[in-house]
């Protein structure tokens, strides 16, 4: 087998608990986004576009849907020989089954995949975010700084810092600290999860921190900052595009919505950097002469006859008369009964909303989520504190 340049490992075993009952029987890189995805598509396509022929993708919760929507990677140019995708689960070994414990370990578990390649660099990347990038041009940075590792980082809101790790650069974009989610964080470059490592210096500092057992086997808690403090060349790679960590149901609508803006900051019509995914294959939508669709998403298979505003339909929702959709995000499948209103809402796939019910009130600015079994109201109150 030949020797691959860069490889990339994609941390897709998310649980994402702040997603409510959206995760409830699906990992989180699996939750639809944008009318037509999945959120790990916009990783996928990364790597796509980035020359990037071989990726790990390693799973844990709840991964059936997951597995089945990646098949073989078709969609996204990974259906090869020569590397191509690979779905990584924890495995069992003769001593018994072993859950990846943290970033870190989930890595140090797959080095004999990673091997066999004998890779120059390694890209660890995660799957819940969603933006567009080129990591070849992080790769020519992480040359040309002659790094050992180089971390992706965005200037994030002050107020949004402590949920991420947060750096401190010098003048040439060398990191000079590093803090994992700090409650007083002293800087807002954030790390957007997206590592280049010389795989040689990964190598040894995952045997390293497998064997300490304080670890809790992670990059931001453990490993990075153990680099650091050996002095190994860590460097920042600066993005300045779009870039959405959607771990919450608010940044998940939010990003949702980014997308239906006048001047979106997302741009998914780019023919040159497209968005990869797993076409449902349905008929064209159909509007009806009661329909009234403005400012919105409506993808194939969606039959409107009810008013739609500032919203993202997904494939196979069926608006019936009189109906209002506003400001919400209504994933495949969903039924909407005649006379029912639905204002700042994201309902789960397959949902039914019964003729005339209302979901949110236009008056607040509460976030619902409904699923078919059940829903719930979530304030910006709940939701701060979830993100703290």
């Amino acid at each position: 087998m030949g020797r691959k340049e860069m490889i990339a490992m994609l941390l897709a075993g998310g649980e994402g608990k702040r997603l409510g009952v959206l995760t409830k029987d699906l990992a989180k890189p699996a939750v639809y986004f944008g009318g037509k995805y999945r959120i790990i598509d916009f990783t996928l396509s990364n790597c796509a576009h980035s020359g990037i022929d071989t990726v790990g993708v390693l799973t844990q919760y709840q991964p059936l849907e997951l597995n089945r929507y990646l098949g073989i990677g078709s969609p996204w140019g990974l259906d090869r020989r020569d590397g191509g995708m690979t779905i990584l689960p924890p495995y069992v070994k003769q001593r018994g089954g072993v859950w990846y414990k943290g970033t870190a370990n989930a890595i140090y578990q797959n080095m004999a995949f990673i091997e066999r390649y004998n890779p120059e660099y390694v890209l660890v990347i995660s799957g819940d975010h969603i933006y567009k990038m080129d990591y070849d041009l992080m790769l020519q940075h992480h040359k040309s700084c002659e790094a050992d590792v180089t971390i992706a980082g965005i200037q994030v809101d002050w107020k949004e810092a402590s949920r991420f790790g947060v750096m401190h650069v010098d003048d040439e974009d060398r990191i000079l600290a590093f803090e994992e989610k700090p409650k007083n964080p002293t800087s807002n470059l954030a790390s957007m999860g997206v590592y280049i490592f010389t795989w040689k210096a990964l190598q040894k500092y995952l045997i390293y921190d497998e064997s300490n057992r304080a670890s809790s086997n992670d990059f931001g808690k453990d490993v990075i900052p153990a680099m650091l403090r050996d002095g190994l060349r860590l460097h920042t790679y600066a993005f300045k595009g779009y870039w959405k960590d959607v771990g919450t149901i608010e940044s998940l609508w939010e990003a949702n919505m980014d997308l239906i803006a006048d001047e979106p900051s997302l741009d998914l019509y780019d023919p040159e950097w497209r968005i990869f995914s797993v076409s449902p294959n349905r008929p064209a939508q159909y509007a009806s002469e009661t329909a009234e669709v403005t400012s919105s998403f409506v993808t194939e298979g969606c039959v409107l006859e009810g008013f739609v505003d500032r919203s993202v339909l997904f494939y196979g929702v069926h608006a019936e008369i009189g109906s209002q959709v506003t400001e919400s995000v209504i994933m495949p499948n969903v039924r909407i009964g005649a006379g029912a209103h639905i204002h700042r809402a994201i309902i789960g796939e397959g949902a039914v909303v019964q003729a005339g019910v209302k979901i949110g009130d236009p008056n607040d600015d509460a976030i619902t989520v409904v699923a078919v079994e059940q829903y719930v109201s979530i304030e910006h109150q709940l939701l701060e504190v979830e993100q703290s």
